[in-house]
């Protein structure tokens, strides 16, 4: 495996955009960096969004890529997310329950609280760690992986996050980006069956900065 701390903005796996992914980029990396001629396998076990920083694993040989997909699968891996929300959530930690669905072509995630046709039981726990230049910082811990699950049920709770216009932030940030970091990665190695946890640093925006004591 090979874990990268994704800046926003870059994409996890190419698209119709046709933008280097960080799976071409960490392609070359290897190439270069291990000497390897030919074709160099480099494998997308998991994605977090483009404007979203943070932790991702990728797979070097493709039975990484099998074993490391399925912890995910299995729900094995433990993540833990940070999250700068507009407004302060009526509890300071909780756990949150919506039925998603995704609407590919708006690339948008409905947040419905009851089951409804063709949505997926998604479930995060949240906790309050502090208030910095009026945004509130919340700990976030996914028990499932949908697409844009996050955004979706924070927004849905009312707290959409710093910059994420999309689910209802009042401005958007510079560059685009939004306040969603991936802080870790936490699972059992599929071979050494060892402990291992993965850190990905705060980005150097001045905000992030900022909170990265309360982290």
């Amino acid at each position: 495996m090979i874990a990268v701390n994704k800046p926003s903005g870059i994409l996890v796996q190419g698209d119709k955009t046709g933008d280097e992914p960080l799976s071409e980029i960490v392609r070359e990396y290897i190439r270069f960096k291990y000497k390897k001629p030919g074709n160099v396998f480099c494998g997308v076990i998991h994605r977090i969004d483009r404007p979203v920083s943070g932790a991702v694993l990728l797979a070097r040989t493709s039975k990484g890529l099998e074993r490391m997909a399925k912890l995910f699968q299995e729900k094995k891996i433990k993540k833990t997310y940070y999250a700068l929300v507009e407004r302060r959530p009526e509890l300071e930690e909780g756990r949150l329950v919506h039925w998603l669905v995704k609407d590919s072509n708006k690339n948008f995630t409905h947040a419905h609280e009851q089951q409804v046709k063709g949505s997926k039981l998604s479930d995060l726990g949240y906790k309050l760690k502090g208030k910095v230049s009026g945004y509130y910082l919340l700990e976030v811990k996914p028990g499932s992986g949908r697409s844009h699950q996050i955004r979706a049920q924070l927004a849905k709770m009312g707290c959409p996050i710093k910059g994420d216009v999309k689910y209802g932030s009042k401005h958007k940030n510079k560059g685009g980006f939004i306040h969603l970091h991936a802080y870790q990665l936490e699972f059992e190695h599929p071979i050494k069956k060892e402990p291992v946890r993965i850190t990905a640093g705060f980005p150097k925006d001045q905000v992030w900065q900022l909170v990265s004591h309360l982290a």
